[in-house]
């Protein structure tokens, strides 16, 4: 029994551990308390190998736990894609954990004892963290730092975004370790708990300040069809989420809305040939312009874009969806796999949908202002929202059907808050099947239509704060915080060594 008790397995159970920090769990001291365990199993293992494999192990558990929703989508066509969920958990659990074993096995390498050990791999987790937004196009989905999404320290992402709050994190976790056994580790435990607790103080306050004011803001729609994937496309079942639509659209409460918006893919005809669509949304919406999530066809083939509705039902703006979700929307290397019938769960289509040229500010007019829009996944990545001139508000259309109803909708949505923080700007999502959402611009949210339900939201649009240190400089200065603090600390170790 005691051979299957080893550093590994525990840090395997660390991991799902530090992933019950993560939304909706959302229990923050827990996950802490298991980076912690986790940073000093590093420290103390005896190898650079050895500390890889318990790194990789921690990495395992969470992101097993933390990203389990990742099997719906392949559930929604069971016949077809069922047999892929177990190897695309395991994939997606394995491959990402090797960049925690890759911080595990720095740490080591270069660090001269714990303590050593435990500082360089809290500066090395946040690079492999960081590294994991871009690589291969990125995926920045259950971040350490996303333990804080919902609490007030998430308002340190409005001065160094969600890696510096990453970096905030590994470093509270290995300070306790840092400082030597005794009577110092008990004052690096509490110098770490003062910290967290004036961050979380300096976060409460710019949570609750009041929002300058707005005495005629415009007002939103959001349409929440909760159109089921399984059958969403289904001939029988088009017509019912049409209607469902269009009745939401043209819901006579006050107020009376400035825009509608419905969600990704959830007009059911190409844009090609939308016009009788766009007259009939135009007329339900009373004139109002409509922002509606379609496909069409272009020259670089099929994409998955959001056309703005005018009055009459001219198409006034069309943004294409850039970032796309590899294996969802199109397919890495799609000859090759195109033959054996793996092809895009989101596409039928092999080759899958066309990337659009980048981010794009739309000009909604004078009183809905210049908005950035995002399509589903977008809304992940912080440098997707650099588009040059800062917009006035930030809108994303999804279909989160794909991600279940455990834990995927509810992370989407939190990283959707978080967005809203680092460039302190609403944050308007309109979701197939929830949660759609306004978001104010420390990240609260304002109103809300719950997971599962249809139905209509009517509300009005928070205020922009002034424009955000980060907003401003991006990932780059924690980057290269990230890079001297590292290459301090190896070097160190290597004069410690003459």
């Amino acid at each position: 029994m005691t051979r299957f008790l080893t550093p590994a397995t525990g840090a395997f159970g660390l991991g799902l551990l530090m992933a019950l920090g993560q939304v909706p769990y959302s229990i923050w001291p827990l996950g802490l308390g298991a980076l912690i365990g986790l940073t000093w199993l590093v420290a103390r293992a005896k190898t650079p190998l050895a500390a890889a494999r318990c790194a990789w192990a921690g990495g395992a558990g969470h992101f097993a736990l933390s990203l389990s929703w990742i099997v719906e989508p392949f559930l929604v066509d069971i016949a077809r894609h069922g047999w892929m969920a177990p190897f695309a958990l395991g994939a997606m659990a394995g491959g990402l954990a090797l960049f925690w074993g890759a911080a595990g096995a720095v740490a080591v390498w270069a660090g001269r004892g714990p303590r050593g050990r435990a500082l360089i791999f809290a500066v090395a987790m946040a690079g492999v963290e960081l590294a994991r937004g871009y690589v291969l196009t990125g995926f920045p989905w259950a971040l350490v730092g996303h333990i804080w999404i919902g609490t007030p320290l998430m308002q340190v992402a409005a001065f160094v975004g969600q890696y510096g709050l990453t970096l905030f994190t590994t470093l509270a976790a290995a300070l306790p370790l840092v400082l030597p056994i005794g009577p110092l580790r008990a004052v690096g435990a509490a110098l770490s708990l003062a910290i967290l607790s004036l961050v979380w103080l300096g976060g409460h306050i710019r949570e609750v300040r009041p929002l300058p004011p707005a005495p005629d803001a415009p007002v939103v729609r959001l349409v929440q069809p909760n159109a089921a994937q399984h059958l969403k496309w289904r001939e029988d079942m088009i017509p019912i989420f049409w209607d469902r639509a269009l009745a939401f659209t043209a819901d006579g409460t006050d107020p009376a809305p400035d825009l509608v918006v419905w969600p990704e893919t959830s007009v059911p005809v190409l844009l090609n040939w939308a016009d009788t669509a766009f007259a009939t949304i135009s007329e339900a919406a009373g004139g109002r312009p409509a922002v509606v999530g379609i496909q069409r066809h272009g020259e670089g083939g099929v994409y998955n874009s959001l056309a703005v509705v005018g009055p009459g039902g001219v198409a006034t703006d069309v943004y294409d969806k850039h970032h796309l979700v590899p294996f969802g929307e199109y397919i890495p290397f799609a000859p090759l796999l195109g033959r054996f019938g793996i092809k895009g769960l989101a596409a039928e289509d092999v080759f899958g949908y066309a990337s659009g040229p980048g981010p794009q500010v739309l000009n909604l007019g004078d009183r809905l202002g210049n908005v950035l829009p995002l399509i589903c996944y977008e809304a992940v990545f912080p440098q997707d929202l650099r588009a040059g001139s800062r917009p006035d508000w930030l809108l994303q259309i999804t279909n989160d059907a794909w991600f279940g109803t455990r834990t995927g909708p509810y992370q989407h949505l939190g990283l959707a808050r978080l967005r809203a923080v680092e460039q302190g700007l609403a944050m308007v999502r309109s979701a197939n099947t929830g949660v759609s959402a306004v978001i104010g611009p420390t990240g609260m949210v304002t109103a809300s239509l719950g997971l599962g339900t249809a139905g209509v939201l009517t509300a009005p649009l928070p205020p922009a704060l002034p424009e955000t240190v980060y907003s401003k400089t991006g990932d780059w200065p924690v980057a290269v915080l990230i890079l001297l603090a590292f290459s301090v600390l190896v070097a160190g170790r290597f004069r410690n060594s003459d």
